[in-house]
């Protein structure tokens, strides 16, 4: 696949190709990923672990990540794996638990939620610091604003 330009949306499109894969050969797929010994990683998962390690790796460098890279790669992984096993087993595919859970998977690697309210803390505590910058009403209103934006985000 060639990248987007956007490492979080190049992680959507392996997500969703790595199940589609899976459900077209669900043969092949089971002898990569559901065949498990301790210690042995079948050579047929090298590559796409590599080319999801770079994603991951792209996506930390432009501060995209609440967590270290090879763990938000891992983290990514497992649960795509998860999801593609799940509708192999049951010989069916469910998209909308397959995006449910993908989009899970990329809100906790990259803590959209934990980074927004951090941020809005961060404008409470600058207003709060320089109350002569907007003026006494305008900064309690809008630390008061804020505190609700940071609390409808937790």
């Amino acid at each position: 696949m060639e990248s987007s330009g956007d490492p979080i949306q190049d992680i959507r499109a392996g997500w969703d190709a790595h199940v589609a894969f899976g459900l077209a050969n669900p043969g092949f797929y089971t002898l990569m990923y559901g065949k498990v010994r301790p210690g042995h990683s079948p050579n047929a998962q090298s590559r796409p672990s590599r080319i999801l390690r770079g994603i991951t790796a792209r996506a930390a460098e432009q501060d995209r990540l609440a967590v270290p890279s090879d763990q938000a790669a891992a983290h990514i992984l497992v649960t795509n794996i998860g999801v593609t096993l799940r509708q192999i087993i049951l010989a069916t595919p469910d998209p909308v638990l397959s995006n449910a859970v993908r989009e899970g998977a990329i809100a906790a690697i990259t803590s959209r939620r934990a980074r927004t309210s951090n941020q809005l803390t961060a404008a409470m505590e600058l207003a709060a610091a320089h109350p002569d910058v907007l003026g006494k009403t305008e900064t309690e209103l809008l630390i008061k604003w804020l505190g609700r934006l940071v609390d409808d985000s937790a």
